[in-house]
């Protein structure tokens, strides 16, 4: 399998990688709070850790609005 076959057999999982991530951000940058953690240590987990780090964001760092 080349890069190109393996990019068109994991696509959904990219885009939603990518959809989770903008969202997770957009979300972060609009709150006035958070849990748990910093803003920034939460856009570092949500950029870098994956499908995980967004989904860990939205279940535990969410602050009230």
């Amino acid at each position: 399998m080349d890069f190109m076959e393996a990019i068109l057999a994991f696509w959904p999982v990219i885009v939603l990688q990518l959809a989770l991530m903008v969202a997770g951000l957009i979300d972060l940058y609009r709150r006035k709070t958070v849990k748990t953690l910093s803003l920034g240590i939460w856009t570092v987990i949500i950029v870098l850790v994956s499908i995980i780090g967004p989904v860990l964001y939205f279940i535990l760092g969410r602050g009230e609005e």
